[in-house]
């Protein structure tokens, strides 16, 4: 019960959940784009993707000086009904 309440804790922050809409519409975004899409500074940026990446709900990559955040491959059940209600509930025009 204590995961899945992380979970929606992570997810009631309004910048980590257009976050998540932007990366499921985009399937994969550097903390770059994150900056430039919602205007925030790189710290802001970071923070939010890596509680995101910390409940289970993205994984991560590095290119050089880049990280690239994506949705987990390893979702299980209950993150994976999490992440397709939200991906239903998102309107289909760009964040």
């Amino acid at each position: 019960m204590k995961d899945l309440a992380r979970i929606f804790r992570a997810l009631a922050d309004e910048t980590r959940l257009q976050m998540l809409a932007l990366i499921l519409h985009a399937g994969e975004l550097c903390v770059c784009d994150c900056m430039q899409v919602l205007d925030i500074g790189q710290s802001k940026a970071s923070r939010h993707l890596r509680y995101l990446a910390n409940v289970g709900l993205l994984d991560d990559r590095r290119q050089g000086a880049w990280v690239y955040y994506r949705v987990s491959s390893g979702l299980d059940a209950g993150r994976g009904v999490v992440v397709d209600a939200v991906q239903r509930l998102l309107p289909r025009e760009r964040i």
